[in-house]
């Protein structure tokens, strides 16, 4: 009789950069003869679960928290026959896990989960390092470009929990689009702690003259098969701006850029140590817009931090107002044990006051996200598709990350395929959502 194929269920949790590790656990898992699934919920009968977890925020770590008490539950019943912990609340309270959860069967963090191959598969499977089993579907994914962060802002424990920033090499990362490319995917986002200073910490020049960042993405965009690059999670200071330049030049690589601002007030940025102040956050945004005309930026602010008082926050609100940025994502600070902000500074803004004040930010910008998303009816957009549901396809323009960014909703008047890149005129919106048909 053939023995049964045992299953494994990784949950992932957190950001996209989690994901990309456990993609590779699935590749290095499947070689080694185990079915390996990324669904949730299966996990009630799998022989074994690896739970991915984030360590970054509050709400991150309570989701961990409970995804871990829901799969125990599942092994005390005697549903599940193992489970792991790996990932970043692995990598920073591994002997609390340990000790507050004594049924898991092993803490791993971030950087050590590669010894769950031979625990489950009893030998090494060969794997090369950056091999993965997509999650997202075979057509976009994200590419991994560096570990880690040297800058140390106050309110960050990324640091304590990656290390500090080390650069993969390019060659490494080349091979790894051109084999996925070869396999089929055509839009990779790439992403980093942070991409601003990749390639610093490498050893030689970057070809023809350019910044590290700005080399690789030049030479991504060359590789056969590559539709689409997307930068994510840059860093406002000493962003290299030749980047911008091949991103106007390249047009595979989508006028779109990720980059992190968190405030606007000096004093606010002071005592974020953020390495950059007012002036220098406008001359910026002017320079990226400017070098590369129709650009839709992400940025990410923060309510509530230590010294915010009513003024600094209504710049914030002037400021979003002025840039009007065409995505924006915000949270309340939340006080992260062992940061320089937990050392130095009194979290004595009421937690009240910081919702208060992060609602107004959103309603803001909820307000500015439909003046653009209206500004688009009429336009005509490349358009890739992701899925199809009974009333429509549903896809995204180069101004639309995977999952956080909006979708184009598209009539069904002819049979599209999942992954192919379409002309959709834009019709109209739906919430910030867009609805077209495609352009004959």
């Amino acid at each position: 009789m053939k023995k049964k194929r045992s299953r494994i269920v990784i949950i992932s949790l957190g950001c996209s950069k989690n994901l990309i590790d456990s993609e590779r656990l699935a590749a290095r898992l499947a070689k080694g003869g185990l079915d390996v699934s990324f669904d949730a919920s299966e996990a009630d009968g799998a022989d074994t679960v690896v739970v991915n977890t984030c360590g970054f925020i509050g709400d991150a770590k309570e989701e961990s928290v409970n995804t871990l008490l829901e799969v125990i539950e599942l092994k005390n019943r005697g549903r599940v026959r193992a489970v792991y912990v790996m990932g970043c609340l692995g990598q920073r309270y591994r002997d609390d896990l340990a000790t507050e959860m004594p049924e898991l069967d092993g803490v791993l963090g971030k950087f050590d989960w590669e010894c769950l191959t031979e625990a489950l598969t009893d030998h090494s499977t060969g794997a090369r390092p950056w091999e993965r089993v997509l999650s997202t579907g075979p057509h976009y994914t994200y590419v991994k470009i560096s570990e880690g962060c040297d800058r140390f802002c106050a309110f960050c424990a990324i640091p304590l929990i990656t290390g500090r920033h080390h650069s993969r090499p390019a060659d490494d990362i080349l091979s790894e689009v051109a084999d996925l490319a070869g396999k089929g995917t055509k839009e990779f986002n790439v992403i980093a702690q942070d991409l601003s200073s990749y390639g610093k910490d490498l050893a030689g020049p970057a070809a023809g003259g350019l910044s590290p960042l700005a080399s690789l993405i030049d030479r991504m965009a060359d590789i056969p098969g590559v539709e689409r690059i997307r930068l994510h999670y840059a860093y406002p200071a000493d962003f290299p701006l030749d980047v911008l330049d091949v991103m106007r030049r390249r047009p595979n690589v989508c006028r779109y850029l990720d980059i992190a601002l968190q405030h606007i007030d000096n004093g606010v940025l002071a005592n974020m140590r953020r390495h950059i102040d007012a002036d220098g956050t406008r001359r910026l945004l002017a320079e990226i817009r400017r070098r590369v005309p129709g650009i839709h930026i992400r940025t990410t602010m923060m309510t509530g931090f230590p010294g915010e008082d009513d003024t600094a926050f209504e710049r914030l609100l002037d400021f979003v107002r002025e840039q009007r940025f065409e995505r924006l994502g915000a949270f309340a600070y939340c006080e992260e044990e062992d940061t320089y902000a937990a050392r130095n500074f009194d979290d004595s803004i009421p937690e009240e006051v910081k919702k208060e004040r992060l609602d107004r930010l959103m309603a803001l910008q909820q307000d500015i996200a439909f003046e653009i998303a209206e500004s688009k009816v009429g336009s005509v957009l490349d358009v890739i598709i992701d899925e199809e549901t009974d009333e429509f396809y549903i896809g995204r323009t180069e101004f639309d990350s995977p999952e956080v960014d909006t979708v184009v909703m598209i009539d069904k008047d002819q049979a599209l395929e999942i992954g192919n890149i379409y002309p959709v005129k834009i019709t109209g919106t739906c919430d910030f959502d867009l609805t077209g048909h495609i352009e004959q």
